[in-house]
This record gives structure tokens, sequence and C-alpha cells, in this order.
């Protein structure tokens, strides 16, 4: 299927790596110009950037810290000025810190609340003008899938991530008059994203939480991320999709 994604602008964020560096290698394939957005990982990003070059796509590396709201408005200006637009926005940049809610400390709340919540915030607002003047703007944020449905060890992340699924439904709603919909993939656990030593000490206890048994790969993500980007997902707003293996089923 033609997603029919040539001369559009996407902009994703925490895209040097894992699931947002395979959205940007999707939305690349199927046509995008991508804005690869990174804070501290220049040299992955920069790959990313010449493996979608070398493929005869089209990207730049942007570095921006997605809680710092000047640094992010900057980030979009200098993107709607080099490739003359913009059109798709995912906010997939995040931390996820585990620990007790007891033991979690007041530095922790605001590392996963600044960059989980404020960043899906931060992006949406800069972006916002640019997706309502291109007439088909796309928001699509990607959260775990504690937001929905809550787990241990990760009280501070669900309940930042909660807040992205209230932002995303509150845009759609807000926006759709101007053909921009927003809508929110919740993921299962996704290997490449944890640390390799754990996963691998945990992984039978892991996969018997999911029925289909393996945990998940970026490649699992970036199809569904690609069709909410595309034209063929234009009647699309204000839902929460997930891709969990089967994690959950709500």
């Amino acid at each position: 299927m033609d997603m029919k994604l040539k001369g559009k602008v996407a902009l994703v964020t925490g895209a040097a790596r894992d699931v947002g560096r395979e959205i940007a290698l999707s939305l690349a394939a199927e046509g995008a110009a991508v804005a690869v957005n990174y804070n501290g990982s220049k040299e992955a990003a920069a790959a990313v950037v010449a493996e979608i070059e070398k493929k005869g796509g089209k990207a730049i590396a942007y570095q921006a810290d997605v809680s710092d709201f000047a640094a992010v408005a900057a980030m979009v200006d200098g993107i709607v000025k080099d490739f003359g637009g913009l059109n798709i926005v995912v906010n997939n940049a995040g931390v996820a810190l585990r620990n007790r809610f007891t033991d979690t400390k007041r530095e922790e709340w605001e590392k996963q609340i600044n960059i989980c919540l404020y960043g899906a915030i931060h992006v949406s607002k800069a972006a916002a003008p640019h997706l309502e003047k291109a007439g088909d703007g796309r928001i699509i944020a990607l959260v775990g899938d504690s937001s929905r449905v809550g787990e241990s060890g990760l009280a501070i992340v669900a309940a930042a991530r909660a807040g992205v699924i209230g932002l995303m439904k509150s845009l759609a709603r807000e926006f759709g008059r101007f053909g921009t919909t927003a809508n929110t993939i919740s993921l299962g656990l996704i290997e490449t994203a944890h640390d390799r030593a754990w996963v691998d000490s945990n992984r039978d206890k892991l996969t018997k939480f999911y029925p289909l048994r393996r945990l998940g790969q970026p490649q699992d993500i970036a199809p569904m991320v690609t069709l909410l980007a595309s034209p063929h997902g234009s009647w699309i707003t204000g839902q929460v999709i997930s891709i969990s293996g089967g994690f959950s089923m709500v």
C-alpha cells in the first residue's frame, strides 16, 4: 500500500535509536522528509540520517531537549525553514525510571514528567500552527501500556503518560476542524528499549505476561505510526491503540 507521504515533512522526537529510529526510517521509506530529533545521541542520530539518505530520502538531525520549550520552538522553526513546512509530529521521546513509589524522589518525578508529559506538550504546541496551516496535520504520541493499566514500579511515568493520552484526545477535539488528527499508541515492553542484561535475565518471566509469548520489537510499532501519519489514517483521531502483544486487552 502506498502511504502517500511523498512531499510530507515529519518530526520524530527521540529518533536516534530503538522505536524512534524505526519510525523515522519507515516514514522516510514512504517518501516523507524526516527531522530526526535527539538530545544526547548525536552520532546515533547522524547514522539514522545517513541511512535515510543512502536510500534516497531526505533527513536532517536536530538536537533539542524536549523538556525545554525554547529549544523545541527553535527546533521547529529550523525544521520549517529547512523543509518548508511540517505535517507530522511523532512524540516518541521519553524516559522511565523503575522504582517503588515509596522510594521515589522528587528529581525522579520531575525528570519523567518533564520529558514524557511536558515534552509532548512542548512539541505539540510549537508544531500546532504549522500543522493547522498544512491542513492535514498528524500528531502521534507513544506511551507505555502502564499509562492505561498501571504497573508496579512505574507509577510516575504511568501518570505522566496518562496525561499524554488526555492531551492527545483533547487536541483531537480541538484541531479536528483544521484537518489535524491526534492519536496515541500504547506499547508493551519493547525489548531493545531496555537494558539487555535485565531483559535476558528476566525474559522467561516477562514473556509469560504476553499471550504471543514474545517481547515487542521496533518493527512491530512503526507500521501503525506510518498508517496514522498517512492520508489513509485521516478518519482516525482521538484513539488509544494498544500494540502490546496482548499484554492488555482493554
